[in-house]
């Protein structure tokens, strides 16, 4: 008896503990999910956007204290994020530790099932961190003063104003110059595109002359509209981007419904739980909202696009959507 008693207040005694504990958690957050060794996985070589985003995010999560635990960050080149889509569904279904870098062009690779079988549906989209957006420029001595003067040469010849950019036919930066062409009512496959590896080399091509149109983004032509060298005619986004944009028409100003936003962002795999997912989508919906995020941010040549959970999924599936039936038009796919 006395011993069956005694075990019996041990027991009792370990369960009021055990609902002590329990009260005290429940207010607060200690009870909730907590990544535990987090990891963003950048789907390109170090220096890119997927590791710009994977770096600088993880970085700041954790400066201001949104993670806790250290967020490490894996390269994962191939395929514009196709070899670490590949990765998160064959091994990590339902990991609710790894977040995943992602981009526009991802979503184009999406649309033009350069992902396999994998599609919009396949994932679960956190939400943006940021975004950079479409420019066509020319050189400051060029004779296209306005994206109208672009547009009418096109008509007359579309052969007749090589444009080129990073990327080969059916990459985002070809996408850009197709869409005024396409503006224009011209067949986007009439354009004269000359490829190159990136946005730098293009960008010497249109100072050297080799080129007439460069259809890049405002990060990377910063810096040469600051010192005058070129001309930017407008740019791709829905309203005016600030300095040393402020000047500068949107294509939708000047009567071109054209927009092109380079969103970057993360997704997590497809089976993670609810309670991860939440975690993450709150954290970034945080980091959006400081302004120690804002000043990194727009440091990197970043812009401010705050979408995160359910909006950024509707983004995202809208966006991968509106490439696919862009890309069937323009003869990219079937």
């Amino acid at each position: 008896m006395t011993g069956s008693f005694a075990v019996s207040r041990r027991a009792a005694g370990r369960a009021a503990l055990a609902l002590a504990l329990a009260a005290a958690l429940l207010p607060g957050q200690a009870a909730a999910f907590q990544p535990t060794n987090p990891e963003c996985i950048a789907g390109a070589a170090p220096g890119g956007g997927f590791d710009l985003t994977c770096r600088l995010t993880g970085r700041m999560l954790n400066e201001l204290g949104l993670v806790t635990a250290p967020i490490r960050t894996t390269n994962m080149p191939g395929g514009i994020g196709a070899v670490a889509m590949n990765h998160i569904q064959a091994q990590r279904r339902n990991d609710p530790n790894t977040v995943v870098a992602v981009s526009t062009g991802s979503w184009l690779n999406l649309a033009t099932g350069k992902f396999g079988r994998w599609t919009e549906n396949d994932v679960r989209w956190i939400g943006a961190i940021g975004a950079d957006f479409g420019v066509i420029v020319v050189r400051k001595d060029s004779p296209f003063q306005t994206l109208g003067d672009l547009v009418a040469a096109l008509k007359a010849n579309p052969g007749g104003v090589p444009m080129g950019a990073g990327g080969t036919v059916g990459s985002q930066d070809w996408m850009k110059a197709a869409l005024i062409a396409r503006a224009a009512g011209v067949n986007p496959r009439a354009i004269r595109y000359v490829p190159f590896e990136g946005g730098g080399q293009a960008m010497g091509a249109l100072l050297g002359n080799h080129i007439q149109v460069f259809p890049g983004a405002a990060s990377e032509v910063k810096g040469q509209l600051a010192a005058g060298a070129v001309r930017v005619l407008a740019t791709l986004s829905a309203t005016r981007l600030p300095a040393p944009f402020a000047d500068v028409p949107t294509a939708r100003e000047a009567g071109f419904d054209v927009e092109w936003a380079i969103v970057r962002g993360l997704y997590m795999a497809p089976g993670a739980p609810d309670e991860a997912y939440a975690f993450w989508v709150d954290a970034l919906r945080k980091l959006n909202a400081n302004p120690a995020w804002a000043t990194a941010r727009d440091g990197q040549g970043l812009f401010a696009f705050a979408s995160v959970g359910a909006e950024f999924e509707a983004l995202a599936k809208q966006r991968v959507g509106m490439m696919r039936a862009l890309a069937k038009e323009m003869g990219l796919i079937q």
